[in-house]
Order: C-alpha cells, then sequence, then structure tokens
C-alpha cells in the first residue's frame, strides 16, 4: 500500500508584489449568459403545474449537490478552475470559467468520458484571480444590484478577486488594450497552480466571422435518436469522435477565404463536455475558436434553456458584440437550426452573409422511437431572404456555397 500524499498547503489570499505586475485590467461582471432569464422564461408566468415540476426538481438537484460537495469534501477535494476560451476585440475581452471541485492531481482540461465530466461537482462562490499575459484582472461591481453597468469611479468597489455564481460559473467583462491574435488567460484558485485558456482577439473591423453548430455539423452525434445522443455524449470514447465528412475542409476554405475571420461554436451540449468538443476541434484540423455551450444545472430563474433559446440568446450576443461584423451560419437539420438561423436574419437584417444547412442522411435520424417528443427528425430549410446552401457533407456544400463567398469577398 502507498503512503498517503499530504495534503497541499494552503496559499494565502493576498498576492505579492513580485507574482505579478502592479497596474491591473479593470474587469466587470455582467448579466451571466448562464442564470439570465428573459421574460418569457422567469418562473413567475409559468403554469401552476410547471412551477411546481420546476421546483421539484431544482430542490432534489441542490439537495445532490448539498450530499456530493459534503462527499468530497471528506475526501479532501479541492477547488479548481476549468478555463473556457475567451473572445474580444482590442478593447475588451469575455471570459467565461467555472470552479469545480476535483483531486489534488487532477488537471484542468483534460479529456475525459463524458459521463465522468457530466458528474463534475460544481465549487460555488470560489474567488478567483485571472490575468491576462500576466497582467492581473482587477473586478469593479457598481453598487448592489446584480446588473453591472457601465463603471463609475466615484462609487465602485474593487477587487483583485473575482468569485463564482452559484453554479460555479465566473462571467466577465475585462477593458484594455490587446494587439489582435491569441493571448492567454491563467485563472487561479487558492491551492492550485494556474490553468491557462486561449483568449481570440479578433480586430474590431473584421468584416466577416462564422458561427457553427456542432453536434451533427461538424461531429456526429446523431442528435436526433435521443438513445443514440445520449450513448455519443455520455459513453462513447472521446477519441472515438467522428467528423462529418468533408466539414473540416469547407472550414478551413472559409478561413483561406476569409483570413480574418473567427470561428465561434455554439453547441447544446452542456459545458461539462467543453474540453471533449476543444480537442475534437483541434484533432481534426478544424480552425479554432471559442465555445459557447448551455449549462444544464437547473436554475429557479431560468430552468434550463432550451436548445433554440441558447443559440438564439448567444447569436444575439454575437451581434451586439460585433456590430460591424456580417456572420455565415452553418448548422443541421437534424435539430433547429434552420429556423433557428432564419429567426437570427430576420432579426438582424443585413447581419447575415449566407446560411449553409448540412443534411442528415436516413441512417442519422434512422430510429424514431428515439427521438425526442415534438420535434420532427428534420426540419425544412427556412425561407428568408439570404441564400441558403445545402448538402449531406462538406464537399456538398462547398460546391455551392464557395462560389457565393468568393462573390462576397469584398463586403
Amino acid at each position: 500500500m502507498t503512503e498517503p500524499q499530504p495534503l497541499p498547503q494552503r496559499e494565502p489570499d493576498s498576492i505579492s508584489e513580485d507574482d505579478m505586475p502592479t497596474v491591473p485590467i479593470p474587469a466587470r461582471k455582467v448579466v451571466t449568459t448562464f442564470d439570465a432569464a428573459s421574460k418569457h422564461e422567469r418562473i413567475e408566468v409559468k403554469p401552476p403545474l410547471t412551477r411546481l415540476f420546476r421546483r421539484t426538481i431544482t430542490r432534489a438537484f441542490n439537495k445532490w449537490v448539498t450530499f456530493s460537495t459534503s462527499m468530497v469534501l471528506n475526501l479532501n477535494w479541492y477547488p479548481r478552475v476549468e478555463p473556457y476560451v475567451g473572445y474580444g476585440t482590442e478593447h475588451y475581452s469575455r471570459l467565461i470559467c467555472r470552479t469545480v471541485y476535483g483531486p489534488f492531481k487532477r488537471q484542468a482540461g483534460r479529456l475525459t468520458r463524458g459521463i465522468r465530466a457530466m458528474l463534475t461537482i460544481p465549487s460555488p462562490h470560489t474567488k478567483v484571480r485571472i490575468a491576462i499575459d500576466g497582467v492581473p484582472l482587477e473586478t469593479v461591481q457598481v453598487g448592489a444590484s446584480e446588473v453591472h453597468d457601465e463603471v463609475d469611479a466615484q462609487r465602485n468597489v474593487s477587487s483583485e478577486f473575482a468569485a463564482s455564481d452559484s453554479a460555479g460559473y465566473l462571467d466577465l467583462v475585462a477593458e484594455h488594450s490587446l494587439e489582435p491574435g491569441v493571448h492567454d488567460v491563467s485563472y487561479k484558485v487558492r491551492s492550485r497552480k494556474p490553468v491557462t485558456a486561449n483568449l481570440f482577439t479578433i480586430p474590431s473591423g473584421t468584416k466577416v466571422g462564422v458561427i457553427s453548430d456542432v453536434d451533427d455539423t461538424i461531429m456526429v452525434t446523431q442528435a436526433p435518436s435521443l438513445m443514440k445522443a445520449a450513448y455519443n455524449l455520455l459513453l462513447l470514447d472521446p477519441k472515438k469522435k467522428m467528423p462529418v465528412a468533408g466539414m473540416n475542409l469547407l472550414f478551413n476554405r472559409i478561413a483561406d477565404m476569409f483570413p480574418d475571420a473567427p470561428f465561434f461554436y455554439l453547441s447544446t451540449s452542456p459545458w461539462n463536455v467543453e474540453s471533449s468538443i476543444r480537442h475534437f476541434i483541434a484533432n481534426h484540423g478544424f480552425p479554432e475558436g471559442p465555445l459557447l455551450l448551455r449549462d444544464l444545472d437547473p436554475r429557479p430563474k431560468t430552468f434550463i434553456p432550451s436548445g433554440v433559446q441558447h443559440k438564439l440568446e448567444y447569436a444575439e450576443q454575437l451581434m451586439a458584440d460585433f456590430p460591424d461584423m456580417k456572420f455565415i451560419l452553418i448548422g443541421d437539420d437534424g435539430q433547429r437550426d434552420p429556423t433557428t438561423y432564419a429567426t437570427i436574419a430576420r432579426r438582424y437584417p443585413g447581419r447575415v452573409l449566407a446560411i449553409g444547412i448540412r443534411q442528415l442522411s436516413p441512417r442519422e435520424v434512422a430510429g424514431n422511437l428515439g427521438t425526442v417528443a415534438g420535434r420532427a427528425v428534420t426540419q425544412p430549410i427556412p425561407v428568408t431572404d439570404v441564400p441558403v446552401f445545402t448538402g449531406t457533407t462538406g464537399s456538398n456544400l462547398m460546391k455551392t456555397m464557395l462560389p457565393f463567398l468568393k462573390q462576397q469577398m469584398g463586403v
């Protein structure tokens, strides 16, 4: 039997002058995308039975978190940070991470099977120290409201720490001056070494960007079949996940045509499997970029956001973040991407350059017994003023989509 490892020494919360530069980057908390309810999502407007069901599920989930947290604390697990890829312009950055419990030697971002990642236990209200390229962030909270407005120097409260929310998430906007390109963001909690993630700094004058779905658009998951999708998400070895034929070639051809174009990967998969998707993108040669995933932990205000609502909210966020950018939207007809993208094009006239819809094969949509109730197996092609291109593979899409995009290279 091996001797037990000594527990790590707790580090003080303060930082010595030699640890980091003394001129901080101001950052402010935003209304988090993980717990911001729209009017029709709030529990107060739901029917009584829906309110009862949601409250029952939320209470059960909270009891599970309380029980599991007690167990891992008895195992001497400590909070750690799961860093997610950030994005922004030369003037601001949007930074997202999550604090969770884990064994002392557990590495953040390690490739794990989905079922293990889904059992991650959040570490709520955990203090995190953040730095961009070695320069620390200083969070600024205005007043006592949950909504953080523009910074007012006369009534702000500063801190070298930022605290995660009740689900362990931390969503910040940092204000700074950065050169375009890829930068490093480091996150540190007490008793842990810093962990890093990429920060994609996009030139504010960039004219074209790409928003792409993940499931069955670039990665085969068979999302229309509930049982097959669950197996692929939870049990399949992440190294065996298969790319959709030709999609990496299509994406790289688009990247060659628009060298400055950022790629945003939007998925209804939970943040728990962010590492698996990120490794997949890198291993199969897709252009790297931020992942925008979904929180599946039920919340009193939002419960679990629907896939359509999740994609619409993030698309609207990107439209606001990059007001001068036109987007290429790429998805599939196995979920509601066609109608979702048509809605985006209607809400933001002139902002969508083209829509690409990958059509699922009959084999991928087979098994109606496992299909989510109330959803068609595939969605019809949207009716919109924006050009819509379809194909069963990336190669099929390239034949029609790329010639059109070449004509648009001057926009």
